[in-house]
């Protein structure tokens, strides 16, 4: 099956994005022999609609969260035909949804926030959770730094990537250190530049998450606090309401979200074999991809799971800690970007 690849799209969302297209998977497996995980995924997504003539068009920022790993676990025998982009923010497959360039997209928690306060309320509901681990979320430090405690950075430069959940679990550690926002003096930047100015001197302290992380560790920064216990480890998935309404398509949804869950159990109990097929994707070496997948597989089993009131609360947190901020003009009812109509059949869902 012949696999398009699409240039590089732009539009307005929140300012204006540029993404890329690149790469999907149509029905490329026949197996007559389903795997032990594509025999569950028949069982947990069961349908008589024909999808035959469907085309899910789904985003993520890596392919681990999506594609990638369902093709490794050999589960890319879709029923429907799918059109996986790679895009490189949650921000970006926010403003793919309101686009209607996308059906389904995944990514934290704090995109759809900002996202909820465009005109047509982002063209988005949250329909599922996405397990995950809190690792490399981190407030660090210089090797050499005087500074032990969250209460001494009052009245220093601390370094933060603005509207994400570094700046977030900054702010719940200064408030639970007793300080205020406006303590510090709180400086917005870029993962790399944030990174620079730590390393360099130029800041006492640094707010960041993932490969700031660990390359900061890497050339001799210090964790000061550990986001592991703010972080609630809920990632989401996201589906706009006409793919949502759509019988085929919800069902075409409810397959993927499947086969994406059981792909994360196969690799849970594949790690060697999936550490040597996603670091040839994620420029890593097959070892330091697979130290980082057993500390995360320790925390947290990477899953799919309904929507409760655990992550609706956590999700009002990060509202009313964005907007006590001034980032969020409007909390409104947090309730309302949720969707609760996956509930039932992601129930169904072999728990690991």
């Amino acid at each position: 099956m012949k696999c398009n690849h699409k240039l590089v799209v732009s539009f307005a969302l929140l300012g204006s994005f540029a993404f890329a297209f690149n790469g999907c998977n149509k029905n490329v497996r026949q197996s007559n022999n389903p795997n032990p995980f594509e025999e569950r995924v028949l069982k947990e997504a069961k349908t008589n609609l024909d999808l035959s003539q469907i085309t899910l068009r789904v985003g993520a920022s890596e392919g681990r969260n999506g594609q990638s790993v369902i093709k490794a676990a050999k589960l890319d025998n879709t029923p429907y035909k799918v059109d996986f982009n790679v895009l490189q923010s949650g921000n970006l497959t926010m403003s793919a949804l309101s686009a209607h360039q996308l059906d389904l997209g995944t990514g934290s928690q704090i995109p759809p926030l900002f996202a909820s306060q465009a005109a047509n309320g982002g063209n988005f509901k949250i329909i599922a959770i996405r397990k995950g681990a809190t690792l490399d979320q981190e407030l660090l430090i210089k090797k050499d730094s005087p500074i032990h405690s969250i209460s001494q950075l009052k009245g220093k430069r601390v370094a933060y990537v603005k509207g994400t959940t570094a700046q977030y679990f900054l702010a719940k550690m200064l408030k639970n250190a007793g300080l205020s926002w406006q303590d510090i003096d709180a400086i917005p930047t870029s993962t790399s530049d944030g990174l620079f100015a730590l390393l360099s001197g130029k800041v006492d302290a640094y707010a960041s998450y993932g490969n700031a992380v660990l390359t900061a560790h890497q050339k001799g920064a210090k964790t000061l606090e550990s986001a592991e216990k703010i972080l609630s480890g809920d990632y989401y998935w996201y589906a706009t309401p006409a793919a949502i309404n759509d019988p085929k398509k919800h069902a075409a949804i409810v397959d993927y979200l499947a086969r994406y869950h059981e792909a994360n159990e196969w690799a849970r109990e594949h790690p060697e074999e999936w550490s040597e097929i996603y670091s040839n994707e994620n420029n890593q070496t097959p070892e330091d991809f697979l130290q980082i997948l057993n500390q995360e597989n320790k925390q947290s089993h990477a899953r799919v799971a309904p929507i409760d009131e655990k992550t609706i609360t956590s999700e009002k947190d990060i509202a009313d800690t964005f907007h006590d901020l001034k980032l969020l003009n409007n909390r409104g009812d947090i309730h309302e970007i949720f969707d609760d109509s996956f509930k039932a059949e992601i129930g169904k869902f072999t728990p690991y």
